[in-house]
């Protein structure tokens, strides 16, 4: 053990497992999880060489081999609960996407969720079985999140009862869908149904792609890999075009809308039910930025504290980066985030989880805050901990750059998200709209419910005068609840502010759409406003929630650092708003500071406390024993660059160009 890890750990005021136990969801769980990674990390099955000294084909070739190989071993032990195949998956797949991972997520929830009892029974036991395997088509070369955009068709042919698939245009071509390339032979497809001469709109049909057994792709079918991406590399990312492709009517998803055998089309309750699958994906994005981030931020931080660099006072010895405050000042509010997105990611699973027992009972009342609050808060958090992983990279200087640091991998797999399942600025303007929506509510004296309440306030406010000298003290800075109001009455002010403006661009005779587009910017800012309040909201709601008194002041400056720092960041909003002073933004910037210097001696116990196993990091850097020099000197050995002293290309080229010069 490195004896600066050593140290730090000795000198934490907390014991890093019973925060553990918190963020697991209790002492039983923890143990648990432990217990499902230790099958994988003992199991000499799962040990192979670095990714990173393979070619694409090659990782490709890995990452199936290893999937097929967690599906056998989840079936031989037994383990059907999803959390525990989650933490399984995680354990074994360490950085990296699997190509079997959008059929045991998408693929599989969809049929779940939007078939009827008799589609349940022919397909699920295939799915389960893994006699199909699937993925989930909905993005096409030219249009991806505007769904209505969409162009492959679906037309129903009442004298065969098939439906027969096109992919008319070259912008209509399925494009990115994990696992289609080359694994897949299913897919949900998504298109615009056609039946009795009338578009009804986008649908979900099951289309088989590769003949089973030989695997060769059905006739009518083009089907492949698109090349090369920025990361994921062990994925196949596809495409897939169809010609005058016929499925049988019963394959078409069925649970909500239907097509009768004669072509008659019967319209779903609500159109927004179809919409379950993408906000169920949204949800574990939230958690997915909480995990990455907390990755990138453990590797960073443990790295800070055995990494010795310059000189503080001249002649002694070199001070751990860690003990900056510009290296603090990187990394420890990145280090608040990802607990913060953590209960936030905790939250948005259990309201998922409530409200779709809800939908199936009937009841809708909730959907479109769920949908508004998923959305923007899966924008909000892959987009924060996007930057927050590229800033934990340069945190550890050069060496952050090696693939061997872990970081690049974090990164690469992780930015994705903040275009997929709905790009960001999109999302944030879905939230927008429902925000727009609740202020109209409240205006014409009607009251609203949930995380937008706030705006039931608004009105009243309207009636005080608009400078009461007191408003701007009211706020106490080192009192979480009190920041918390401090971001709900920004949130309220942007929120207004744009739907002014909105009104503002009707009346000069614009057109909705015209309107929307020229407030834009505002509307994002005031989604961004409502999200940052949503988790300062929920981060300081969970202190109350913890019993010991060690952890709870941990994570109380944690919170306040949270909180503190995005004021710090956004100043020009709450001055702007009257929220707070110019005193008052003083005391903030000088808070943060002093919070830095008191969450120091905890920083390595608090990344101690996600309690990533070395296996799951992947990286030199963050190695929880801190031999780093040793094992990336080990690491650089085992290039293939280094299988032979000379390697070929100086006989082949330099040589000869040498003689000749």
């Amino acid at each position: 053990m490195n004896a600066d890890l050593r140290r730090e750990r000795a000198a934490a005021t907390f014991q890093p497992e019973l925060l553990t136990h918190i963020l697991d969801g209790g002492a039983e769980r923890t143990r648990r999880r432990k217990e499902i990674e230790a099958l994988v990390i003992n199991d000499p099955d799962f040990q192979h060489e670095d990714l990173n000294f393979l070619c694409r084909s090659q990782r490709y070739e890995q990452a199936v081999k290893k999937s097929s190989l967690m599906v056998k071993k989840l079936r031989e032990h037994g383990i059907a609960d999803p959390e525990e195949i989650y933490w399984f998956k995680r354990t074994c797949l360490g950085n990296f996407p699997e190509p079997f991972g959008l059929h045991f997520s998408m693929f599989q929830k969809t049929i779940e969720t939007q078939t009827t009892d008799a589609q349940k029974e022919k397909w699920l036991p295939l799915v389960h079985g893994v006699k199909i395997i699937g993925t989930y088509a909905q993005t096409e070369m030219g249009h991806g999140t505007h769904l209505r955009g969409l162009e492959t068709t679906a037309t129903y042919d009442p004298a065969t009862q098939e439906f027969i698939l096109n992919s008319p245009t070259v912008t209509s071509i399925k494009w990115w869908p994990g696992g289609l390339g080359k694994t897949s032979n299913h897919a949900i497809v998504l298109a615009q149904l056609y039946t009795q001469g009338q578009c009804k709109g986008l649908h979900a049909f099951i289309v088989p792609i590769r003949q089973l057994g030989t695997h060769e792709p059905l006739p009518g079918i083009t089907v492949g890999d698109i090349g090369p991406k920025f990361g994921y590399d062990e994925m196949d990312n596809g495409y897939l075009k169809m010609d005058n492709f016929r499925i049988p009517r019963e394959n078409m998803l069925m649970k909500y809308a239907q097509v009768e055998p004669d072509g008659t089309y019967v319209k779903p309750l609500s159109d927004k039910l179809t919409y379950g699958t993408m906000v169920f994906i949204r949800s574990l994005i939230v958690g997915d930025s909480a995990r990455s981030l907390s990755r990138a931020c453990t590797i960073a931080i443990r790295y800070s504290a055995v990494r010795h660099q310059s000189e503080l006072k001249p002649g002694e010895p070199e001070p751990q980066i860690l003990d900056y405050q510009t290296q603090q000042y990187k990394l420890f509010p990145l280090l608040a985030t990802a607990y913060a997105f953590h209960f936030v990611g905790a939250y948005i699973k259990s309201t998922y989880h409530r409200i779709s027992g809800d939908i199936n009972e009937g009841d809708l009342s909730e959907l479109p805050e769920l949908h508004a609050l998923t959305a923007g808060l899966k924008a909000f958090t892959s987009w924060t901990a996007n930057a927050g992983i590229e800033e934990c990279r340069m945190a550890c200087g050069g060496h952050g750059y090696s693939r061997c640091s872990g970081i690049p991998d974090i990164y690469v797999t992780f930015t994705p998200s903040c275009t997929y399942e709905g790009e960001n600025t999109v999302m944030m303007l879905q939230t927008a709209r429902f925000l727009v929506k609740s202020y109209t509510q409240v205006n014409s004296g009607q009251r609203v419910t949930g995380m937008v309440s706030y705006l039931n306030d608004l009105p009243r406010q309207r009636i005080q005068p608009q400078h009461v000298a007191a408003r701007t003290v009211t706020v106490r800075i080192n009192d979480p609840v009190s920041l918390v109001e401090a971001y709900k009455a920004r949130a309220a002010r942007l929120v207004e502010a744009a739907a002014k403006n909105l009104q503002a661009e009707l009346n000069h005779r614009r057109s909705k759409e015209d309107a929307w587009n020229r407030t834009s910017v505002d509307l994002v800012r005031a989604s961004e406003a409502h999200c940052h309040y949503v988790v300062v909201k929920l981060f300081t709601a969970k202190l109350s929630e913890v019993s010991n008194a060690a952890v709870r002041a941990v994570l109380t400056e944690l919170c306040l650092l949270y909180a503190l720092y995005g004021i710090s960041k956004n100043t020009g909003d709450f001055l702007q708003a009257g929220i707070l002073s110019d005193a008052q933004i003083t005391q903030v910037n000088q808070r943060v500071k002093e919070l830095l210097a008191i969450i120091r001696p905890n920083a390595v116990a608090l990344v101690d406390s996600f309690d990533f196993h070395d296996t799951h990091l992947g990286s030199v850097l963050g190695r929880y024993d801190g031999n780093v020099y040793e094992n990336m000197f080990e690491w650089a050995k085992k290039s293939p660059l280094n299988k032979t002293e000379v390697h070929e290309s100086f006989h082949k080229h330099l040589k000869p160009m040498q003689a000749k010069l």
